[in-house]
């Protein structure tokens, strides 16, 4: 059953009746809804605009964010276990999926002050 009046009223890129993004006009006479059927008549968009822009990130802002493997090893949250090399409290951790997916996960801890690393299977 295709529909001709809506008793809702929005953005023209949307569906009155469920929302759902709507096709750029074409050839048609109509706009039809993919999702619910919902036809609008062409005549609808007459006079607007449509615009779009596309915005890139500055490329030396992009580049700070790449850092030295080093580094990206200590990122993440610090815990209260003891290093087993220095002995001294607090190391970051991290968890991947090494196994099959119904194992657990492996746990890779790395001491903040003298960057050992250990791992523990869960």
């Amino acid at each position: 059953m295709i529909k001709v009046m809506s008793c809702f009223r929005g953005d023209l890129n949307f569906c009155p009746e469920c929302g759902n993004i709507l096709p750029v006009p074409g050839l048609q006479d109509a706009i039809t809804c993919p999702r619910c059927s919902f036809n609008i008549p062409v005549r609808e968009f007459l006079g607007q605009v449509i615009k779009s822009s596309v915005t890139f990130n500055p490329l030396d802002q992009s580049s700070s964010t790449v850092e030295s493997e080093e580094d990206a090893e200590l990122k993440g949250p610090v815990i209260d276990r003891k290093c087993s090399r220095c002995n001294k409290e607090g190391m970051v951790y991290h968890t991947r999926q090494m196994r099959s997916a119904d194992e657990g996960q492996t746990v890779f801890f790395t001491c903040i002050h003298c960057r050992y690393q250990e791992k523990e299977d869960s």
